[in-house]
């Protein structure tokens, strides 16, 4: 092969390789760019200037940063950081290839029926046989489905809002399959090819609402992101009747929980020191400066080591510390990212102690 020629078929193979990385799914910033992780904060609607009484302003932060930064786009917007993930949705379903997609949510899009039968999650998954993401978050009704294209819910403005995406290989998604399982998640939109029914015993299951005859009480998973992040997620199914923090994350993590849950009158669980590791309610949420809201005004559910704890942990997920959610399914996944741990630690104004 002459000089010319090599030449030619490397640039030919480089611009191959760029269109397949440029076409492999992954979480997506703001500008559209591929990354291994991201996580957001969206804010609750008040009264203030600084919030700009929309209800769609968002903290963000991903694998490339290293603390909160305000979102340039408005959560309702394509453009988002949500809007850029979802989009490779919306273009696998309208071309029909071997992609496989799973939405849940117990709230689902545009209906007024809220039921107790699935776990209490939300989420959504995109994949192929080369890597896909796992997007969790706290938005009830969102996102639409794909023949809709994006959209953000006007019950998602008000309260706080959260959300984590990660980036998986396609190996990973074994684990995740259990995890969903045990998760019970009420699926609202999917559609699995056949490809993937050998490999995944339970997502095919769950997408066609056919249910397991044996589901364990809860399972734990390693995972890890598509650039090497360690994750675990904790799964609970409905017949482990416990605080999912108190009973079984903050004893297994060894590191005593602050907690941020929707602290809803009289559906509220107590800060919890009966165990070694103690769980905390936070109970106002500082943005920067003098600007912070309450609880009463964040759905959002995480949780992060107390400050003084040697392992610290932060976890993103789905259950409320409630007498009631003790009685759902749901999960959180956890990491010990220094800079996710910095960015929610940065945010506890302060939390509530034990009687």
């Amino acid at each position: 092969m002459t000089a010319s020629l090599l030449r030619t078929a490397l640039a030919l193979l480089s611009l191959g390789l760029c269109g397949v990385l440029e076409a492999t799914i992954s979480c997506r910033n703001e500008e559209g760019d591929a990354v291994d992780w991201f996580t957001f904060y969206k804010l609750p609607k008040r009264q203030d200037q600084e919030s700009r009484k929309t209800g769609l302003e968002y903290l963000y932060l991903d694998s490339t940063t290293r603390s909160w930064r305000r979102s340039k786009q408005l959560m309702n917007t394509t453009k988002s950081a949500l809007g850029r993930t979802l989009e490779q949705l919306y273009k696998a379903y309208a071309s029909k290839n071997n992609t496989a997609y799973l939405m849940y949510n117990d709230g689902v899009p545009k209906s007024v029926n809220y039921s107790r039968k699935y776990g209490h999650t939300k989420g959504l998954l995109l994949w192929n046989k080369v890597q896909g993401f796992w997007l969790i978050h706290s938005i009830p009704q969102f996102p639409p489905i794909p023949e809709e294209g994006y959209g953000y819910p006007p019950s998602g403005r008000r309260n706080g809002q959260i959300g984590i995406c990660i980036t998986f290989k396609y190996n990973q998604y074994e684990a995740i399959d259990s995890q969903l399982l045990v998760c019970n998640p009420n699926i609202y939109s999917c559609s699995i090819p056949a490809t993937f029914h050998q490999e995944l015993a339970h997502i095919p299951q769950l997408c066609a609402r056919s249910s397991p005859s044996e589901m364990p009480g809860r399972h734990l998973a390693s995972l890890q992101s598509a650039q090497g992040q360690n994750f675990l997620h904790f799964a609970k199914s409905d017949s482990f009747l416990d605080d999912i923090f108190v009973a079984w994350m903050a004893q297994h993590l060894k590191t005593h929980l602050l907690t941020e849950t929707w602290q809803r009158k009289r559906q509220q669980l107590p800060s919890n020191c009966s165990l070694p590791y103690h769980v905390y309610n936070i109970k106002a949420i500082k943005i920067s400066g003098h600007s912070y809201f309450s609880s009463h005004q964040d759905h959002a559910k995480w949780c992060v080591s107390q400050k003084r704890t040697k392992n610290r942990w932060t976890c993103i997920g789905d259950l409320n510390r409630s007498p009631y959610q003790a009685l759902r399914s749901g999960g959180f996944i956890c990491t010990q990212n220094q800079h996710i741990y910095q960015a929610f630690q940065g945010l506890v104004l302060y939390y509530e102690n034990c009687n």
